[in-house]
């Protein structure tokens, strides 16, 4: 068992591993960033950058329920650090491979595969850990914190990257990657991370591993305002995952390649989600915390037909900006939803479950979108193309055209999600359907 003494605990205690978050995340989205530019340059398509997102996602959808399991019966703070630690170790085998001229672009897929396994056991860990760390008033504003982490990282990254990518090269911005990964590590290290108490929520999922894998689900499916919440994600993630993986090709496809546009567009949208994480950090978000996932949702669907419209930076650069800026609004308000509501010795099970639910149809637009945008709409929307004389005035023609009309089309879609997800009782009223966790265990 983890001894407490002297160890940070509490705030403090989540305030020094989400310091060493915003270290690890910086390096990581320097190492992304620079793999991007990297594997677009050498194949020229928008179907290699989906297929490693693909290859990664698959992974976290497919092994959620066992995860879960694990995380919780196991110590959090371990998940998270083995985490950390086989991110490193991928970045490792990337590094050696580039270093000695071997690097292919399958080798990114099975890199991806590796890590989305183990990125499995972050993001449940971490959310359950927060539940445990803090008292539940504060769990939106945590929430903000760490989306406002991520989206720093990416404000500077491209900046860093770009700048290092000439005097150090990939393999210097994969270096950085590794010392990054150990910071996190070490601010682990520092903290206490307490485990849960046990629940009649707890006692209930009790059995055989498959059982317990499989109570997550049962969990859900019995209580229909938590299901009603994932299937708005559900949908949403269909729609925008088409677009989110095709951002850079169309971009860079619309710009003749200029890193710096792609650059300076990425950061926008980080400044974005910097913004919206602060907001959330310092405002805890809306008192009703269904309506920053519902019409945030709307919101962030319209914006992203904006990035379609636009077809130079300053358009896209807002449209980056403001749809970032609902992300960690969107996230926070629902995490704080699911933390309130499910005991934290389930969380784990339930977190995972619910991941699953909610990406379940991501890798399919992932992998449907490098096709559809090279072979369907990019030739559609050339000059010359069949979709041309229709849709040309609407985001133009050419390199990068048909991507773009992606855009419009799943960002309408997605905001149709969130507007939707107000038609159905259990969705729109799950604050007061649903218990909270404490109190339900008080009255157990």
């Amino acid at each position: 068992m983890e001894r407490s003494y002297n160890r940070p605990s509490g705030m403090m205690g989540f305030t020094v591993v989400w310091i060493g978050q915003v270290v690890s995340l910086l390096g990581t989205a320097m190492s992304n960033f620079a793999l991007t530019l990297w594997a677009y340059k050498v194949t020229g398509k928008a179907t290699p950058l989906a297929l490693i997102g693909f290859f990664f996602l698959v992974p976290i959808v497919v092994l959620g329920p066992f995860v879960g399991v694990l995380v919780d019966r196991g110590s959090r703070k371990l998940m998270m650090m083995l985490s950390d630690l086989a991110a490193a170790l991928v970045t490792l085998i990337v590094l050696l491979l580039y270093a000695t001229g071997n690097l292919h672009i399958w080798h990114l897929y099975i890199t991806a595969t590796i890590s989305g396994i183990f990125q499995g056991f972050q993001w449940p860990a971490y959310s359950a850990a927060i539940t445990l760390m803090l008292p539940k008033e504060h769990y939106a504003r945590a929430n903000g914190m760490l989306a406002m982490a991520g989206n720093a990282s990416a404000v500077f990254a491209p900046l860093l990257a770009g700048a290092l990518m000439g005097p150090v090269g990939l393999a210097g911005v994969l270096i950085i990657d590794l010392v990054s990964a150990t910071v996190a590590i070490g601010a682990l290290l520092l903290v206490h991370v307490p485990q849960p108490p046990r629940t009649e929520a707890g006692r209930e999922g009790e059995g055989s591993f498959l059982k317990e894998a499989a109570y997550g689900f049962r969990y859900i499916f019995a209580r229909p305002s938590l299901l009603g919440l994932q299937t708005v994600f559900l949908v949403g993630n269909f729609f925008s995952g088409f677009s989110y993986v095709v951002l850079a090709p169309m971009i860079l496809g619309r710009t003749g390649n200029d890193e710096l546009i792609f650059g300076s567009v990425q950061s926008a949208g980080a400044i974005g989600g910097v913004i919206g994480g602060l907001a959330m950090s310092a405002w805890g978000g809306p008192k009703r915390r269904v309506h920053g996932v519902l019409l945030g949702w709307f919101c962030a669907g319209l914006l992203q037909t904006v990035l379609g419209f636009g077809q130079a930076l300053p358009i896209w650069a807002a449209g980056s900006f403001l749809l970032s800026l609902f992300g960690p609004i969107i996230d926070g308000s629902n995490q704080a939803i699911w933390q309130t509501k499910v005991a934290p010795d389930v969380q784990g099970r339930v977190f995972t479950a619910r991941q699953l639910i909610a990406w379940l149809v991501l890798p399919l637009s992932q992998l449907l979108a490098g096709p559809l945008s090279d072979q369907v709409l990019e030739p559609a929307m050339a000059k010359g193309g069949s979709l041309a004389p229709a849709f040309g005035w609407l985001v133009g023609t050419g390199t990068g055209a048909g991507i773009a009309l992606l855009f419009v089309v799943t960002g309408l879609l997605a905001a149709l999600a969130g507007l939707g997800g107000y038609l159905f009782h259990v969705v729109r009223s799950a604050e007061d359907i649903l218990p909270d966790h404490d109190i339900a265990s008080a009255e157990a």
